[in-house]
């Protein structure tokens, strides 16, 4: 059981250590003492805005590549799902690291440490962005090969990958600069960025994928070119953002390195790299076995899991808005605080998420005709729905609460959690098959996922002790 901040404030004591570089003494932090709720909803707001222009951005490539016809269309389906990993490993994982170790810091009075931490961040983010930038980029025809490309769609993914892999660098760098605004508690700043960013690459995007105005025509090879230079412009952005006078952590790209704040940061997100991973691995082994149920099934699937990823993004931009202000209670020592914060989040995104989840269980149809008019899609869609809908309070909770562990830095009840329902559903839908089960019953098995996933993520946060870390987070 946690201890009351009152039973832990000797252990606050301030004591000489040599390794540590002492800081002006700075105000209270307005995040330790604001309204919990409508700091949350103030937070997240901007985030939100910045998730949609990212939906907006893959709406618009999607629409320029199904004007060049199928083939681009499939290329980039080949190219896409490794983009999304390394967006949701650099920000979602690593990233909530880095805001992590950075609010715990400016929790516990060291703004030094929140400094030193963001140096750590970007030699983290250009050692992993250059890393997956040349695997990637050396085995692009290979992974394409394997995930079923041949012919001109494996020859145009290779292109389209190519370009896209040599500015995984980029992504990884603006994903820990905002990172580290986020963990000060500027949610505004890398959230205007990003938008800024979305804008651009939309722009870029079609001018080089079609030839308008001055631009060449250069078809998907310019949908690329278009993210990579939006990314270079983002990132040099919010790298001059860290360095403007106004920055609550400035970073430093100079000075000494160490092991133990390497360590502070990668405890948090180096176990988090598993979370995107059992999320993509859940989505692969559901769609295999639907695939069993046949075309209707599987259509109906992936019309009723695009609602998933829509919603993904509420839930990130709550999460996100308590990950500083649990990290920030944490380093100061309240832990009542923290939790309170965690379960606030995870009721907002829970009944966020449940509330259209349900009503789209009651009316199916207003999401399911959007993409189909097929009958047996539409049943199968609707079916879906019916069953997943109502299990989204489960989903939209547990992805709350998995940010909110980040800023507390115990993250491994929610990701055994997640490794619990990629279990449920690999295991739940071998059986299926081998008792030649109905349509249905898959869809329940994905439901019941979900539930796993939040029960267990809600037990883990309640039974894992929440405590502050003063001998490191504290001015010594």
């Amino acid at each position: 059981m946690d201890k009351p901040a009152a039973d832990i404030a000797p252990a606050l004591t301030p004591v000489f250590n040599p390794g540590a570089i002492a800081s002006p003494p700075m105000p209270a932090n307005p995040l330790l003492t604001a309204p919990v709720a409508s700091t949350l909803v103030k937070l997240a707001a901007p985030n939100l805005l910045g998730m949609i222009a990212s939906t907006a951005v893959s709406i618009a490539e999607t629409a320029y590549l199904g004007h060049l016809g199928a083939e681009p269309l499939a290329a980039a389906a080949l190219v896409l799902p490794f983009i999304m990993l390394m967006g949701m490993m650099s920000a979602g994982a690593m990233g909530g690291g880095v805001s992590s170790a950075i609010s715990r810091a400016l929790g516990g009075g060291n703004l030094q440490r929140a400094r030193d931490l963001a140096r750590h961040a970007l030699v983290i983010g250009l050692a992993m962005g250059l890393g997956f930038t040349v695997v990637l980029s050396l085995l692009a025809g290979p992974l394409f090969h394997l995930l079923g490309g041949r012919g001109e769609t494996l020859r145009l993914s290779v292109a389209y990958g190519s370009v896209v892999f040599l500015s995984v660098w980029l992504i990884w760098l603006s994903n820990m600069f905002a990172s580290v605004l986020r963990g000060s508690g500027d949610m505004v700043r890398p959230s205007v960025a990003l938008m800024s960013m979305a804008a651009l690459q939309v722009v870029l995007g079609g001018s080089l994928c079609f030839g308008w105005g001055p631009a060449p025509q250069l078809g998907i090879v310019g949908v690329g070119l278009g993210q990579a230079i939006a990314g270079a412009l983002g990132a040099a952005v919010m790298f001059l953002m860290l360095r403007s006078k106004g920055a609550k952590v400035p970073l430093t790209v100079r000075g000494p390195l160490r092991r133990e704040l390497f360590a502070d940061i990668l405890k948090v997100g180096g176990p988090g790299m598993l979370s995107p991973i059992q999320t993509v691995g859940a989505i692969l082994v559901i769609t295999a076995i639907a695939a069993r149920f046949g075309t209707a099934t599987l259509a109906g699937y992936g019309i009723g899991s695009r609602l998933e990823f829509l919603l993904v993004p509420i839930a990130f931009s709550v999460g996100v808005a308590s990950l500083p202000m649990v990290g920030l209670a944490i380093g100061a020592g309240d832990v009542a605080r923290a939790r309170k914060v965690a379960w606030t989040a995870g009721a907002i995104a829970a009944a966020g998420l449940g509330s259209l989840g349900l009503l789209l269980a009651i009316f199916p149809q207003l999401w399911v005709g959007i993409f189909t008019r097929d009958p047996g899609v539409q049943a199968a869609s609707a079916l879906y729905l019916r069953f997943v809908g109502p299990a989204f309070i489960f989903f939209g909770l547990s992805l709350a609460l998995y940010f909110s562990s980040q800023g507390a830095g115990k993250v491994w009840g929610p990701l055994l959690a997640g490794t619990g329902r990629l279990v449920l559903i690999a295991v739940g839908g071998w059986m299926l098959i081998q008792f030649d089960a109905p349509s249905w019953a898959l869809f329940a098995l994905v439901a019941a996922g979900m539930v796993t996933m939040g029960v267990l993520t809600a037990g883990a946060i309640a039974l894992t002790p929440w405590g502050p870390q003063p001998s490191r987070d504290k001015v010594t």
